[in-house]
């Protein structure tokens, strides 16, 4: 087995034409935070909500929102957060959530990119 591997590495490396640049970031890195936050039912759904509500929303309306544990729920926003899907403003001792849309609208454009 370690044989026939050696053997496919001499081919490919002599042999193998490989079209396009070599394997490396093309600009996508900073996308994929936002794509492993958007692979979520939960999180897309509060990400639908804060569409339809149309402006930043406490957390505690979010929290109600959902039958989830208030950390479970946070931990969900932190995610959302940390992919810059949505922003987050400090109100006294509420925490109220908004979309996005920049980073929102960044996202058809490199599905279009990858489907070209």
């Amino acid at each position: 087995m370690v044989a026939t591997a050696r053997k496919l590495k001499q081919h490919c490396v002599g042999g193998c034409a490989v079209p396009g640049a070599p394997a490396g970031d093309h600009g996508l890195a900073e996308h994929v935070q936002v794509f492993k936050a958007l692979a979520d039912e939960t999180r897309l759904e509060m990400l639908e909500r804060l569409a339809a509500a149309g402006g930043a929303q406490c957390a505690c309306h979010i929290e109600a929102w959902f039958r989830l544990a208030q950390p479970t729920v946070s931990h969900h926003l932190k995610v959302l957060r940390d992919a810059g899907l949505i922003t987050s403003e400090r109100r006294g001792t509420w925490i109220f959530y908004a979309l996005n849309r920049q980073v929102l609208g960044a996202v058809p454009g490199l599905l279009e990119r990858l489907a070209a």
